[in-house]
């Protein structure tokens, strides 16, 4: 089940809608929005009022003479009730 939520992801811009409930993820190309609700409402014992998810383009990468693409991937923002958060980032002590 967490092989399914890859990792989450730390831009300027998912730092930046954190301060407003909402968490960025990549997760597994096959899940549709119900489960990834249902899958990271589990995980993190939070209650979820929308999914967004997108498939970015995939990115040309060259080898030598040949050219390939690179994996594509499925990111999900997810909007969490206010007054609730999923912990991302080490808290400092």
């Amino acid at each position: 089940m967490i092989e399914l939520v890859k990792y989450p992801v730390l831009t300027e811009k998912s730092v930046r809608l954190m301060d407003m409930n909402q968490y960025t993820f990549d997760v597994d190309l096959k899940l549709t929005k119900p489960q990834i609700k249902t899958l990271v409402e589990q995980l993190f014992q939070v209650e979820i009022i929308g999914v967004n998810t997108h498939r970015p383009p995939r990115k040309k990468r060259r080898m030598g003479y040949t050219q390939g693409k690179k994996a594509s991937y499925k990111r999900v923002i997810i909007s969490v009730k206010r007054g609730q958060s999923i912990q991302i980032l080490p808290t400092e002590k």
